[in-house]
């Protein structure tokens, strides 16, 4: 918990100076990841066997798929804080979607090369309930006293500063835009007279994190993340079709490949991972619309519905 608190006050801190600072800093730590994963993945390969990942594969049946959604989703969440530095970037038209598209592809690929060849080189039961897998798995094949072991434990924090910093950057620039629209507290709009950054929305949003670190345990949290994910997908993709059928001449810089069909599949898949992820998680599930309830509610109340308008 206090590392964490310790990571949030440095990463806002590199922030609060301005978004090139940030933007070569996520960029150092996330090459340095990018390239500790590879590594992880020629090493551990020529240890691989099929016999082994194929092993008790679906202990919990097909049901199990569905109640290991929101894990899966959480290496996917706040990719959509891409959107959220467009006003930062010289061109976002163009750099927006491939910063999208580049970031899902690199995901995508390292998240099933990790789990595949870590399923394969031992039984993954080994793996299943600890908090460190990659250290682990580089020193079954290794050896515990293996320097290359110790050397992952450590530059293993990598993927976990760049994921967080990034994060710190989406939330800032969210909580600025909606301040901005008069949705939340005009405060949280103000921008550092010299760095020019979303400062107080910086520090209220910090704030709550850490209150959220203190007051539950990471899987409660990473259920509670992916809740939230998927419900703004699933409006996302409800607002989609309703505005091109409410404005179908308004410009749009980027257009849904394959319109109307992608964005169907992305709002199948959504409501599938949401219904799964109440009917695994249903109290949880109950606390998190309660509290978005309780908040549409006061939105309502303060009539900030009718700027929608």
């Amino acid at each position: 918990m206090y590392t964490a608190i310790g990571c949030y006050l440095v990463f806002s801190f590199i922030n609060y100076l301005g978004i090139k600072e940030s933007a070569v800093f996520t960029l150092v730590v996330t090459l340095l990841a990018v390239a500790e994963l590879l590594l992880f993945i020629g090493i551990v390969s020529p240890h691989f066997r099929m016999e082994r990942f194929m092993y008790d594969s679906m202990p919990h049946g097909y049901l199990g798929i569905f109640a290991a959604l929101p894990f899966a989703i959480w290496f996917y969440l706040a990719i959509e804080g891409v959107a959220m530095v467009a006003e930062e970037s010289k061109d976002p038209k163009r750099t927006i979607p491939i910063g999208y598209i580049s970031g899902i592809a690199t995901l995508a690929f390292l998240a099933i090369g990790i789990m595949v060849v870590s399923g394969g080189i031992t039984d993954w039961h080994r793996l299943a309930n600890i908090d460190y897998p990659l250290p682990e798995a580089i020193g079954i094949v290794m050896g515990k006293d293996s320097s290359l072991t110790k050397l992952f434990a450590g530059i293993g924090l990598f993927g976990l500063i760049a994921s967080f910093h990034s994060i710190i950057l989406g939330y800032s620039r969210q909580l600025f835009a909606l301040a901005r629209g008069g949705y939340l507290p005009r405060g949280l709009a103000r921008i550092h007279p010299r760095f020019h950054t979303p400062h107080v929305a910086l520090i209220v949003g910090g704030i709550i994190g850490i209150i959220a670190v203190c007051s539950g345990s990471t899987q409660q949290l990473i259920v509670l993340s992916a809740l939230g994910a998927v419900v703004m997908y699933v409006m996302s993709m409800v607002s989609l079709f309703v505005l091109r059928r409410k404005e179908p001449d308004l410009e749009r810089p980027f257009r849904a490949p394959f319109y109307p069909v992608f964005p169907a599949i992305a709002l199948v898949l959504s409501v599938i991972c949401l219904v799964a992820i109440i009917v695994y998680n249903f109290w949880l599930s109950v606390l998190f619309f309660v509290l978005l309830g309780a908040v549409m509610g006061l939105f309502v109340g303060m009539g900030m519905h009718r700027k929608l308008g």
